[in-house]
């Protein structure tokens, strides 16, 4: 692997230059660049920093609903209504069988994920103790994503060996009063830098769909930047039962693709993950994101199911691309039989002899 991919893989903060402009950011969403010429461009810085490989990080929503926050795009915002299934923390023993199944599955990264507007001092103990046993006895790098914090309790996590914190800006600060009333973008920001000036990696990206313009898209493209985030998820709005953004916009697969592409042009060096809204959004399209993206979601999102991992890797695959490990072989989950195969090809005819 070359050096620049290894130090890709294993710095906190992105660091190379964007590779466009506000103006030709904003070209690549309006279409006056042909999508596959938007591709090929993108394709170049994605294939210097990560090569083939591509990261699957499984989800594990270890406290669901009961949310004091009214974010619009969310299942568990509060007075919602949104019949999803709600429960208090879980064990950190049912934290760490669930790490290392998906471990077991395939996953680089393994991402809890909390409700609330951001946990107690309590809490954060019992995440340290969970996180800490998580990175030592199964090499799996951690990712959690608990609402705001500050810098006492960013520490402890870090000590804890807490490797990235997702925190997503989700829109433009112009934009996100539309999306939320009970905390502010500032806020938000605030948590991300408790949590860099703390040495954990950031994860944070948006939620597209919600109503926002291609200049808020660019805006939050160039504000990750200017953080130097190193993980960015790209969501794909789900009008889930219960949501509260007024104007959801008309996602084609190939403006997910534009969109992809632009994120990765602005932050060239960063992990660009497809995210929520995958499968329904991207549809035919899935395996191109690919080639301008290198990590994903499997096994389903927070409230919604997606691909099961071997679809997932079923696509990466035939897409020409591979898997990436941290640390360990695993037991790998293999890819199904080839729909032509002898054991397949005599369930496909459409007539049988009777």
């Amino acid at each position: 692997m070359p050096e620049s991919k290894i130090e890709s893989s294993q710095k906190k903060q992105s660091s190379e230059p964007s590779l466009v402009s506000p103006s030709e950011a904003l070209s690549i969403l309006d279409s006056s660049q042909s999508l596959m010429n938007v591709v090929q461009t993108a394709s170049i810085p994605r294939e210097k920093y990560f090569g083939k490989k591509v990261r699957i990080h499984i989800l594990d929503n270890i406290k669901n609903g009961h949310c004091p926050e009214d974010c619009g795009y969310c299942a568990q915002r509060k007075n919602g209504n949104s019949g999803i299934q709600e429960y208090s923390l879980k064990t950190s023993e049912e934290i760490f069988q669930e790490a290392l199944k998906a471990k077991e599955s395939g996953a680089y990264r393994f991402c809890m994920v909390t409700a609330g507007t951001g946990p107690s001092e309590k809490s954060v103990q019992s995440l340290s103790s969970t996180i800490k046993r998580i990175s030592e006895e199964l090499g799996l790098k951690v990712c959690l994503s608990a609402g705001l914090l500050n810098s006492e309790k960013a520490i402890l996590l870090k000590e804890a060996g807490l490797d990235r914190y997702n925190h997503n800006l989700n829109t433009s600060e112009s934009h996100y009063g539309e999306i939320c009333t009970t905390h502010t973008y500032k806020d938000r920001i605030q948590t991300l830098s408790a949590m860099n000036n703390a040495g954990v990696g950031l994860c944070s990206g948006a939620i597209v769909g919600m109503g926002e313009s291609n200049e808020d898209l660019v805006e939050i493209a160039f504000k990750l930047k200017e953080l130097k985030v190193i993980s960015i998820p790209i969501n794909f709005f789900i009008q889930v039962s219960g949501h509260a953004i007024k104007n959801p916009g008309n996602l084609t697969p190939e403006f997910c693709i534009r969109i992809l592409s632009m994120f990765r042009l602005v932050n060239p060096d960063s992990e660009i993950r497809v995210a929520a809204g995958r499968e329904g959004h991207l549809r035919s399209l899935q395996s191109l994101s690919l080639f301008v993206a290198n990590s994903l979601f499997a096994s389903g999102y927070l409230n919604v199911k997606g691909s099961d991992i071997q679809q997932t890797v079923q696509m990466i695959d035939d897409s020409g691309f591979e898997v990436e490990w941290e640390g360990s072989e695993g037991n790998f989950i293999s890819v199904e039989p080839h729909p032509y195969s002898s054991e397949n090809i005599k369930n496909l005819y459409k007539f049988k002899k009777q």
